[in-house]
């Protein structure tokens, strides 16, 4: 599937780059898809690639010795992953990223990221801003982990993904758990926590939020 210049602006780390850097990562990139629950790269692997989502939703995610799963991101169309190890020594994949949904990604081999890195100025420029970004994330990630306790961190997670007073999908408490870096019946038992003090109501697996300001007050106690 040949990828065209036009197709690369349509990334929002691109769309400031000039036709003539759009035509150059055009000739080298090509495209990529994967099904829900496809692993597309693994953790400690050999870095070949950096990726640039076309279309859908990936996980990306770590696992600590004791075999403890932490979600670092959820990521959609027009953000990327992968494109730090090109340009370390070890080179090898940071984390392992799942795909959610079907995926189609833009794909470019670590060898020819370096190269147009090295040779495209305004390409490096925004190869740098995505790898603030990243470390804003992961600084804030950090924090949170070390600063909060897992009742404030699952009261967040609520208010941030509920929906007209529900949250959004049905997560699984196994999931909720990989997003805090906990385990599940950590979970389950400050649920049920916050079910007995009228914070919230659990049916049928779904989550519905009774007292916002409530929960917000546990994200800052």
């Amino acid at each position: 599937m040949e990828i065209t210049a036009q197709a690369m602006r349509r990334i929002p780390l691109f769309r400031s780059l000039s036709d003539d850097a759009l035509a150059r990562m055009a000739r080298v990139v090509y495209a990529r898809t994967a099904v829900p629950g496809e692993t597309i790269i693994f953790e400690g692997d050999f870095c070949e690639a950096a990726y640039f989502i076309a279309e859908g939703q990936v996980r990306v995610s770590r696992l600590s010795q004791s075999g403890r799963e932490q979600v670092l991101a959820r990521l959609g169309p027009g953000q990327t992953f992968n494109t730090v190890p090109p340009f370390q020594p070890d080179g090898v994949n940071h984390a392992t990223v799942e795909a959610l949904t079907p995926v189609t990604l833009y794909v470019i081999t670590s060898d020819d990221f370096r190269c147009l890195v090295g040779e495209c100025a305004e390409l490096a420029l925004v190869v740098l801003r995505d790898f603030a970004d990243r470390l804003d994330h992961l600084t804030d990630l950090v924090e949170e982990l070390s600063l909060h306790t897992v009742r404030g961190r699952l009261a967040r997670f609520l208010l941030e993904h509920a929906e007209a007073g529900g949250v959004s999908r049905r997560w699984t408490q196994e999931e909720i758990a990989a997003h805090l870096g906990t385990v599940r019946d950590m979970v389950g038992r400050t649920l049920r926590a916050f079910a007995d003090a009228g914070l919230v109501r659990m049916e049928r697996q779904r989550i519905f939020l009774l007292d916002r300001e409530g929960l917000e007050a546990e994200v800052h106690r």
